[in-house]
């Protein structure tokens, strides 16, 4: 008995009654109602589909110009896009967790569509709540001519209408931003395909008039290549003037250096070009390395600009600096053909090579000195610390065992050349 005192007590004096389960089923009563005459004016607009497509594109029309475009380039996929759309609208109100999944790919299908196209997404998402807005206005406009008293039981679904609104454009964006991305990555990687392609020396004819357009460069302009290793090619020229393509271990630029209309046959003229001056600064990073070729004419030549700017960086000290090619020519020739480079060098050098270290190193040092003084014995001398007759003394010794004179022309070329290849093969 007493515990049911007790209920009773607190039944009448507590602060929270029990009457809860009837003010829910006084709510579902109100919900049921309401979606009886959401679910009867939702059916009118499924049969008059066709008209409430043609009133949503006349707005359209009338308030994005995008998508007047897209009426105006093709009306019958815009059509059925948008009716396709508003029947899942409306069919959602019907059956909302029966047609959830076919309602989220059509919204992800014209979100990425639209991306593809280049419709405005803030075009696209306007269209959406357009949408919205005119079905929430037709089942308005329908209850009020059918049942007018039943107006105010369609307050209560209004939520669920405009939530559903909300999660079909936020789906839409997701899908256009996604697609977006996608295709933006397609085209850098296109960009970068193409370039690869240009500077291996395997692009189509077919392709460079996309190739120039892609890389913003005429087809026909005058180019140098530009290796570079050791160091980041963002403090380098951008845009309109190079197109650099970061490599593994160097990257390579394309430098824009004549528009080809000159008809400078040697590049002088190209090579004093001001981009070009920026583009072969030295300035950068300590160690970073450049390597610049000769000038060629069009991007068909490219790949063999390319060739030639890495042969320029393979003669690069490892310290760092800027080689420029045509400067360097005796250099290129030997690197170019590292065999004929060693062949050379023991050819002309063996004997001197095969004597004792000491000796041999003195001997090819001196030599090394007499041609970067230019043929002067007295400014070799102060650079060996040593007097020009002993700088004499040595090249007479050079002379006698290499077999060759420092006063033929002939010999002198060989003699640079087999020094030139020894310090740039050795190792």
């Amino acid at each position: 008995m007493h515990p049911a005192a007790r209920t009773r007590t607190t039944f009448r004096a507590g602060p929270t009654p029990v009457p809860q389960p009837r003010s829910r089923r006084i709510r579902s009563l109100i919900d049921a109602d309401a979606l009886r005459v959401l679910h009867r004016a939702a059916r009118v607009l499924l049969d008059d589909l066709p008209d409430l497509t043609d009133r949503l594109l006349a707005v359209l029309r009338e308030q994005e110009p995008a998508y007047r475009t897209a009426l105006e380039n093709d009306h019958t996929a815009t059509w059925q896009e948008v009716c396709r759309s508003l029947r899942h609208s409306v069919t959602s109100l019907l059956d909302p967790r029966g047609t959830r999944e076919a309602a989220h790919r059509c919204t992800w299908r014209i979100g990425v569509t639209r991306a593809e196209q280049g419709l405005p997404l803030d075009a696209l998402l306007h269209a959406f709540r357009l949408g919205g807005s005119l079905v929430w206005q037709r089942l308005v406009e329908e209850t009020t001519r059918s049942e007018p008293e039943d107006i105010r039981l369609l307050v209560h679904v209004a939520t669920d209408v405009w939530n559903f609104v909300d999660e079909h454009c936020t789906l839409v964006a997701d899908a256009y931003r996604q697609a977006e991305r996608q295709l933006a990555w397609r085209r850098e990687n296109r960009v970068r395909l193409l370039a690869a392609a240009l500077l291996d020396g395997t692009s189509r004819i077919a392709d460079l008039p996309e190739t120039a357009e892609r890389l913003c460069l005429p087809e026909h302009g005058r180019y140098v290549v530009v290796a570079v290793a050791g160091g980041r090619t963002q403090d380098l020229p951008p845009g309109g003037s190079a197109y650099w393509h970061a490599g593994v271990d160097v990257d390579h630029g394309i430098v824009l250096v004549g528009d080809g209309r000159r008809g400078d046959e040697t590049g002088g003229e190209a090579d004093r070009d001001p981009v070009a001056a920026l583009a072969l600064s030295t300035d950068g990073p300590a160690g970073r390395r450049i390597g610049v070729g000769s000038a060629v004419t069009g991007l068909a030549a490219v790949g063999d600009a390319r060739r030639l700017a890495d042969l320029a960086l393979s003669i690069c000290p490892p310290g760092g600096g800027t080689i420029r090619l045509t400067e360097h020519l005796p250099e290129a020739l030997v690197v170019s053909c590292p065999e004929l480079g060693a062949t050379l060098t023991e050819r002309v050098l063996g004997p001197l090579l095969r004597l004792e270290p000491a000796d041999r190193d003195v001997l090819l040092d001196t030599l090394v000195a007499w041609f970067a003084c230019e043929g002067s014995a007295q400014r070799a001398g102060q650079r060996l610390y040593c007097h020009r007759n002993t700088v004499l003394n040595r090249l007479r010794r050079c002379e006698q065992l290499i077999g060759r004179s420092l006063a033929r022309p002939h010999d002198v070329v060989e003699i640079s050349l087999a020094l030139t290849a020894r310090r740039l093969l050795r190792g």
